[in-house]
């Protein structure tokens, strides 16, 4: 043990600790450690009081270091450290002895959680008196984002991003910008119309100066750290000139290749040369490859023949650029749920029966009816309508936990559509339970029951089949407690929301975390809620779990002002606990570079050098090193043999 001067601080964290901890025994018992010169326990130590406090013991006893016994460090390192140096101390001369999460909210003993505080406090009293001072390690700023994913958070993000100086790159695998929102007819609960509101702003995009737009385009490697990151994206190769192409439809028109037009969901088909839709950004056509007679020899020609701009060249090659940037904005998206996990439904099987994005389509102006509702097996209008809420979602047993968090909104929106334009039709909503927590959100379900009579029937639906022209529909309405049997000319499913196709692959190029349904992880749900735990990366929209558009375009705004709070600044620091080689115990084997999962350690002539800048301080290189010649600042070998027998004395 050192001969540092420590002082131990005990926080009650209101009941949180002190509900299960004898705050008062902890802190008595660690004033007899050595090394440790006074001890204290404060109601919230992470207040303003508490912090005085800390800094006037800290010039009152001359300390040399602080321990805080308190909550998680992912929660309040940071505040504790900058208090310790307001102090005079170094930073890095101030541990968090994690006694909330990993002590007393995991007992119900008293006695055992008291016996544990006092152990983990004196692990950290142990580590820090070996610990030497640190500095940050200072690092320059590219100032420019790339923002992943073109719909409603990926371009407000852009938006926001540019409008404060930065360049963005936006990169969108699609051919077009917009995302989910730009197949949607109306939003809630003021139904105004989603082209209307999105389409000025893909159109901004487009045009702004600071913007770089790549359509189908995906990234495939992130290289660097936070303010200096290398990124590595394919383009698809542009077979149209978007600066040429005069938007004429003759390439079409000849085209004799017909498929299903994946923008309308499969309700209308397309050509193997199109245009997604006639908001289109950039606006010109795309030929698709995948479905062309082939480019490889040409087959066939003809939407190039007829091309009288010329725009239309069939030996363009796939691209791979490399991009700099300091900040990386991920907003995927997200998907339905899977139709070939729902066959109890009918979906896929039954032609009349539909996800919410396809009667969305329906009823879109631009969409395969032009607005209209009608079957999409006879294109009749449908007279007997039944919405089936919490299809897949809220289902752990066999679907997906979660709640989708929209669905109870957007099914009162699709009957309310459907009311709408068939006055004298009958809609049916079977609900598990109405969650609309949003402002108006509660008042536009109420008229839609009230106003538009439409009939909600609590209950789950057990079977739907085909009978005729017919699809029945077989439930239970739990409030009266009967069965109840409809015969239905459209049924309509509100699908559980699932991350995107690409969000695990994305994940793991960024090195973030996904939770357990799959979803971006956020560093901290409550404080760092658009950050991930990669610094220098943020999270916007759905990509980080179910939401509206305005929880959306808020968060995107939000990851948008880390970003540029982040950029704004001259030089960036990453923390000091980084990796450190002993060259002349290293043999260059290589398993430290192997084992590294931030790329931070190469070998030059023969022995391993660490990348402080890129370095985690995450320890894997050291219990990989077979001669211990890597070890991580202030975690030596010497701290923590002392720290286990610290936590194994009696």
């Amino acid at each position: 043990m050192s001969g540092k001067r420590i002082g131990v601080f005990v926080c009650h964290c209101g009941n949180n600790i002190a509900g299960t901890v004898d705050v008062a025994q902890v802190a008595s018992v660690m004033a007899a450690e050595d090394g440790v010169v006074c001890t204290s326990d404060h109601a919230y130590m992470c207040s303003d009081p508490g912090q005085n406090a800390v800094i006037a013991a800290i010039k009152e006893n001359a300390l040399d270091g602080v321990v805080v016994s308190c909550c998680s460090p992912n929660l309040h390192e940071r505040t504790f450290r900058e208090n310790a140096k307001a102090a005079g101390l170094n930073a890095f001369d101030c541990e968090i002895a994690n006694i909330r999460e990993q002590c007393a909210w995991v007992h119900r003993d008293p006695g055992e959680a008291t016996e544990k505080a006092i152990r983990i406090s004196r692990v950290a009293v142990r580590r820090l008196g070996r610990s030497r001072p640190l500095e940050p390690i200072d690092t320059g700023v590219t100032r420019r984002v790339l923002v992943v994913g073109a719909g409603i958070a990926g371009i407000q993000a852009s938006l926001d991003l540019a409008a404060a100086g930065l360049d963005v790159l936006l990169v969108e695998r699609q051919a077009t910008i917009g995302g989910r929102m730009m197949g949607l007819s109306e939003t809630f609960p003021t139904l105004d119309c989603s082209q209307c509101v999105l389409s000025p702003r893909m159109v901004e995009v487009a045009r702004h100066p600071r913007i770089t737009l790549m359509v189908s385009s995906e990234v495939e490697k992130v290289s660097g750290y936070v303010g200096n990151f290398q990124v590595k994206i394919r383009r698809q190769a542009a077979f149209v000139d978007p600066d040429l192409c005069k938007l004429c439809d003759d390439c079409a028109q000849v085209c004799p290749v017909v498929v299903p037009n994946e923008y309308e969901l499969g309700l209308s088909a397309r050509r193997a040369i199109f245009m997604p839709y006639p908001q289109a950004i950039p606006a010109t056509y795309t030929l698709d490859e995948s479905s062309c007679l082939g480019l490889n020899p040409v087959v066939c020609g003809k939407c190039r023949d007829v091309c009288e701009a010329g725009a239309i060249t069939y030996d363009r090659k796939p691209e791979t650029v490399v991009e700099q940037v300091g900040a990386v904005v991920v907003a995927t998206g997200f998907d339905l749920y899977g139709q070939e996990q729902l066959g109890e439904y009918g979906l896929g099987a039954i032609e009349d029966v539909l996800d919410g994005l396809q009667y969305e389509r329906l009823c879109s102006a631009s969409g395969p009816t032009k607005g209209k509702i009608l079957r999409p097996s006879d294109h009749r209008a449908p007279k007997d309508v039944v919405f089936i809420q919490c299809v897949g979602s809220r289902d752990p047993a066999r679907h997906c936990a979660w709640c989708s968090k929209i669905c109870c909104m957007y099914t009162a929106k699709h009957a309310k559509l459907f009311k709408h334009q068939v006055p004298d039709g009958r809609a049916y909503v079977f609900y598990i339970d109405i969650r609309s927590g949003g402002k108006g959100y509660e008042e536009f379900v109420q008229g839609v029951m009230e106003e538009d009579e439409v009939m909600y029937l609590r209950g789950r639906v057990s079977r739907v089949y085909q009978d005729g022209d017919k699809v029945r529909v077989f439930g239970t309405d739990t409030l009266s407690g009967q069965n109840v049997e409809i015969e239905a000319d459209l049924v309509v499913l509100a699908l559980a929301m699932q991350p995107s196709a690409g969000t695990a692959a994305i994940a793991k190029t960024l090195k973030i975390s996904r939770d357990k349904d799959g979803f971006l992880a956020e560093a901290h749900p409550k404080l760092r809620p658009v950050e991930s735990v990669t610094a220098g990366v943020f999270l916007a929209g759905t990509a980080q779990g179910p939401k509206d558009i305005p929880e959306t375009v808020a968060q995107a705004s939000a990851a948008a002002a880390k970003a540029i709070g982040l950029l704004s600044q001259p030089r960036l620091s990453h923390a000091p606990t980084v990796a450190q080689v002993r060259s002349r115990l290293c043999t260059g084997c290589r398993m430290c570079v192997d084992t590294c999962p931030y790329d931070a350690i190469r070998l030059v002539q023969g022995k391993a050098v660490v990348t402080d800048v890129l370095c985690e301080g995450c320890g894997s290189c050291v219990a990989s090193c077979l001669r211990a010649a890597i070890q991580v600042k202030n975690s030596s070998p010497l701290q923590m043999k002392e720290m286990i027998e610290a936590v194994l004395r009696v």
